[in-house]
């Protein structure tokens, strides 16, 4: 769990809810006691539990060798839903406070913003609700944090069979199967500054002119934008390339690499794209990127004659964002390949198509130890554009932002004041989606990419 700020501030997401002094006053507000407010629920959600394939998933392990009991309540009841954790099942009950290891505490109106049968962001998820650079007063984790962190994978999913049994489950779209594939991947060898040489792994598509190189989020890989490099619309209209950074995905370690010991700079990032740009040819490339990515789109746009760019769109980018770090992504007491897929989930629109979801899920727990933490070195106050923002010249590097709704870790107003220092910059906020736009939904989201390549385009007539 990222550790706890002294200063605390309200979201300005959502409605009514967003304003965390209860307005029905205290222990009036119909969920002050959530095993109350869920009372009609419970039994439909522990059926619910009883067959559910992923939280069976999650909680089948010869290594529970004795039950394990967390809890979820409203902040100031000592009434408490209690969730019991046995080898391949998770019985949901009422009880107190100190009968669990941990116990998940939020504002009455904030689970009752989280029960909406479509909760607005960022009250999609446990963690958009606690926050990262935008904090929730209210929420807090009690007890055993370790705990928490371990078990964040069960408690994630009781949490949406809870919010099912209560509101019914979120609308979500469906993604269309599809038989063929256009895409082709390769290695080849680039030599980097800080990293140094490195085997690494691309994949391409499309016969249109316009060049675009897209690069993964913090400690993930390129599958995440296969959605796109197969959309017919982008196939027409660009060249596509996907790249794993060095150490990500199918790329191999960088050379001097110690396994644990991965760590991002601007100066490591921007020199791995232009090496990359160079050694493959590509002329005259758009780079797009989200989250650390977006943040190194902003870079590349200050840097453009470096890199060769003519455009960047830079998606769930900001000139700087900074929080207290957490090490759950890193410790030795906490598996990775569980929680640091667990942390991202929950910034994801819940309209997303689940198997996209699922996705990302997928790609988060198949990464390297301590890969995810080193990238965050950069996102997470390594990058600090606040002062250059000004001088990149759009005429010569357009950039068009753009950010899904549902990223609590970068919000579209986030994106919004850094756009406003760019002279000539343009950004726009994302309908239904969130943090990882080109996998959630990756139909919707090529409808604002295509604005964004033709905005680039026409500055560059």
């Amino acid at each position: 769990m990222p550790p706890r700020s002294n200063k605390r501030q309200k979201t300005t997401n959502g409605a009514a809810a967003t304003d965390t002094k209860m307005q029905n006053g205290g222990s009036s507000h119909p969920w002050a006691d959530l095993p109350a407010a869920l009372s009609d629920s419970l039994q439909k959600a522990n059926k619910a539990a009883e067959s559910d394939g992923q939280l069976s998933a999650f909680t089948t392990s010869n290594a529970i060798e004795g039950p394990a009991t967390f809890g979820i309540k409203s902040s100031g009841s000592p009434n408490t839903v209690l969730v019991t954790v046995t080898n391949g099942k998770a019985d949901i009950s009422t009880g107190k406070t100190s009968d669990a290891l941990f116990t998940l505490s939020a504002l009455p109106e904030q689970w009752q913003e989280f029960m909406k049968t479509t909760p607005v962001a960022p009250y999609q998820s446990y963690w958009g609700m606690f926050g990262m650079n935008i904090k929730q007063e209210g929420i807090k984790v009690e007890g055993d944090q370790n705990a928490f962190a371990q078990w964040t994978h069960v408690w994630r999913r009781i949490l949406e069979i809870l919010h099912d049994a209560y509101a019914g489950p979120t609308p979500a779209d469906e993604e269309p199967e599809v038989d063929e594939d256009h895409i082709v991947g390769r290695y080849t060898y680039i030599s980097a500054p800080v990293w140094g040489r490195c085997k690494v792994f691309y994949e391409q598509s499309g016969e249109g002119d316009q060049e675009i190189v897209f690069l993964h989020t913090a400690g993930s890989d390129g599958r995440q934008y296969h959605g796109v490099l197969n959309d017919e619309r982008m196939r027409q209209k660009c060249h596509m390339t996907a790249l794993d950074l060095p150490a990500h995905g199918r790329s191999f370690p960088y050379e001097g690499y110690w396994p644990g010991m991965h760590t991002n700079s601007e100066d490591a990032y921007v020199g791995c794209i232009a090496a990359f740009v160079k050694k493959l040819g590509l002329n005259k490339p758009i780079i797009c990127g989200a989250s650390m990515a977006g943040q190194v789109c902003l870079a590349v746009a200050a840097r453009a004659d470096e890199v060769g760019a003519v455009g960047s769109i830079p998606l769930q980018g900001s000139d700087y964002l900074n929080m207290e770090r957490q090490w759950h992504d890193r410790s030795p007491y906490v598996n990775q390949a569980l929680f640091n897929p667990e942390w991202v989930y929950g910034m994801m629109s819940p309209t997303a198509p689940l198997v996209n979801r699922q996705l990302i899920w997928h790609l988060y727990s198949a990464q390297a130890y301590g890969i995810f933490h080193g990238d965050l070195d950069f996102y997470f106050g390594g990058w600090d554009g606040r002062d250059r923002m000004a001088g990149i010249d759009t005429k010569k590097c357009p950039v068009y932002m753009l950010t899904g709704e549902y990223d609590w870790s970068n919000t579209p107003a986030m994106s919004q004041a850094t756009c406003d220092k760019i002279p000539g910059g343009k950004h726009q906020a994302m309908k239904g989606l969130g943090h990882f736009p080109a996998t959630e939904n990756p139909k919707v989201f090529v409808g604002y990419l295509l604005e964004a390549i033709d905005h680039i385009q026409k500055i560059r007539a």
